[in-house]
This record gives C-alpha cells, sequence and structure tokens, in this order.
C-alpha cells in the first residue's frame, strides 16, 4: 500500500512563491513516475506537472510553464512542486500522485495513469 502525504500549502500573495512536498511511503517510490494535479472549487481536477522516476523528464501544463518547477528526492522519498509567481488563479488544493513506471510523455496528463493521490494541500493566492 502506497500512502502520499503532502504539505506546504497556505496563504500567499499573488506574485509570490510556495514550494509543495509530498512524502512517500514504501519502496516503490524510486521506480515510478510522479505528478502534481489541483481542483479548484467546482472543477475538475486538472493536470499541472509530472517527473520521470529518476527525474531526467518531465512535463507541465501549459499554465504553470515557466513558474512551476517539479523536482524529486528518491533518498528521502519526497517529491516537489516549486511554484513561482503566483497567481489567484493557482488557488485550488494541490494532490500528488503515484504514477506509471514508464514515461508517458504528454499522457502523463491522464489523471487515469496515477494509481495513489495524496489528501491534498490547499494553495490560496489572494490578489
Amino acid at each position: 500500500q502506497v500512502q502520499l502525504v503532502e504539505s506546504g500549502g497556505g496563504l500567499v500573495q499573488a506574485g509570490g512563491s510556495l514550494r509543495l512536498s509530498c512524502v512517500h511511503s514504501g519502496r516503490t517510490f524510486s521506480l515510478h513516475g510522479m505528478g502534481w494535479f489541483r481542483q479548484a472549487p467546482g472543477t475538475e481536477r486538472e493536470f499541472v506537472a509530472a517527473i520521470s522516476w529518476g527525474g531526467a523528464m518531465t512535463y507541465y501544463a501549459d499554465s504553470v510553464q515557466g513558474r512551476f518547477t517539479i523536482s524529486r528526492d528518491n533518498d528521502k522519498k519526497t517529491v516537489y512542486l516549486q511554484m513561482n509567481s503566483l497567481k489567484p488563479e493557482d488557488t485550488a488544493v494541490y494532490y500528488c500522485a503515484f504514477g506509471p513506471r514508464l514515461w508517458m510523455g504528454n499522457r502523463q496528463k491522464e489523471k487515469t495513469l496515477y494509481d495513489y493521490w495524496g489528501q491534498g494541500t490547499q494553495v490560496t493566492v489572494s490578489s
């Protein structure tokens, strides 16, 4: 069983930064890709970013490209999401997700590829 625990959310002003963390419990973290998704009230959960098992490949939603950076530390079994230049429209609950071993390119945005999800952490960006 995989458990994912996110942290690092909070309230920040527009233009500010936050770094989210997601800790994985289990022995297979380093073999799998990971992803971040977000969900604002009344909307579908949407893809934000994904990273391959070794960190060599990443993929971003157009809306966050150039502002957000996904990274991972396999020794710590942790995946990060550095969020800079935050905008009010980034306000959402952010979820990390445990993905497939094989890097799927732009298919990494598909929620069905992810088997386990964290409980989410709230990010609120004020204008």
